[in-house]
């Protein structure tokens, strides 16, 4: 199999002009969608670029606010219930601490306390993660804190497929609130499909599985199918491990399954979710029985995390005695700004290589 050709990414477009397209195909397309968030109007357009645009084409609809996220977060709900489609972008995913009272004792509640009569179709977006030297302030991964939460969906797109086009119909087709969380490291990546390399296929699912469930979930609006993409190695075969991530871990996790398969010859194939929450369990599932073998990654603190809620699944489908299971995340630790102590602390691309060749190997 060919090397994989860095170069081939200059024609592609990037994350972050993904989702700037997304949100102003929104705009154009329905004049009830706003946006409200701090140092939102152009020439600025965002801390990261991603509305740049938006303030000059739709003047009228782009809102520069106060620095206050829960006052942020309280006037786009309000703008729900009264029939607008409010999209709140908070500056730095850390600041969601600040508009938790506003998300889980309101927002995600509305439904329920005013007896289905009502909808609130907000969705915010927020930068996450780390590796880019901000400190422990600056470099959290908290979506975890928000993923329990009755009423709420959480979703992060992937470097994969359409991001643009998952949030564009997000925005226009959710009734529900909803979290969308951005690595900070997606926004240069290219978006990666399968007509760009000779060495990784990509299937893409768009899954339409009902988020309620059995569990007793307080029961969510139909909304846009989340994709679920599916990586392996071209012509390769059967893969011997399943790995399981989201965000930017799952780059790290491409990167890692084309180096072990060439230098190694361990092939494994990899299951990108982009709806964190509710969890549908299932393509990974389905991926982990054929293989017996199953990583989790995560850029967030390892204790309680997305992984957690992943295996606690597994276990409770009374598969998981046939599946080896290992999770690997950051550090319990807060980030640091030092960039070796940073590195150290949030599992980078060396760790997953070695976690993916010991689990192979171990057996």
């Amino acid at each position: 199999m060919p090397a994989d050709r860095p170069g081939d990414a200059k024609t592609r477009h990037t994350v972050l002009a993904a989702l700037n397209a997304g949100l102003h195909q929104a705009f154009a397309a329905d004049e009830r969608v706003v946006l409200l968030g701090e140092d939102v109007l152009d020439p600025y357009g965002g801390a990261f670029k991603v509305t740049k645009g938006l303030s000059s084409a739709y003047p009228e609809r782009v809102l520069t606010t106060p620095i206050s996220e829960a006052g942020i977060v309280g006037v786009a709900s309000g703008m729900a219930l009264r029939g607008l489609r409010p999209v709140v972008e908070i500056m730095f995913g850390d600041f969601l601490t600040l508009a938790a009272d506003q998300i889980i004792n309101h927002a995600s509640k509305f439904r329920w306390m005013y007896n289905d009569q009502v909808r609130v179709p907000l969705v915010v977006r927020t930068p996450m993660g780390g590796r880019r030297g901000y400190g422990p302030t600056h470099s959290q991964t908290l979506e975890k804190l928000f993923l329990g939460v009755p009423g709420l969906r959480v979703v992060a797109p992937a470097a994969f497929g359409e991001p643009g086009e998952l949030l564009r119909r997000i925005i226009l087709e959710s009734e529900d609130p909803l979290l969308f969380i951005e690595n900070k490291l997606l926004y240069s990546l290219p978006v990666f499909d399968d007509s760009d390399s000779e060495d990784l296929t990509l299937r893409i699912e768009w899954d339409s599985t009902e988020a309620s469930s059995a569990r007793g979930h307080l029961a969510l609006t139909p909304a846009p199918p989340a994709p679920v993409y599916t990586l392996s190695l071209r012509g390769a075969p059967p893969a011997a491990l399943s790995v399981a991530a989201y965000g930017y871990m799952a780059e790290l996790a491409r990167q890692a399954m084309v180096k072990i398969a060439y230098e190694k010859e361990i092939f494994t194939q990899l299951i990108v979710l982009t709806q964190l929450a509710p969890l549908q369990i299932q393509p990974i599932l389905s991926s982990a029985r054929r293989t017996g073998r199953l990583l989790i990654l995560e850029e967030g603190s390892l204790a309680f995390g997305w992984g957690a809620e992943v295996v606690a699944s597994l276990v409770e489908s009374g598969e998981a005695p046939q599946i080896k299971i290992r999770r690997l995340a950051a550090l319990d630790l807060p980030v640091p700004a030092s960039g070796a102590l940073e590195a150290a602390v949030l599992p980078g691309l060396e760790a997953v290589t070695a976690a993916m060749e010991s689990m192979v190997s171990a057996l």
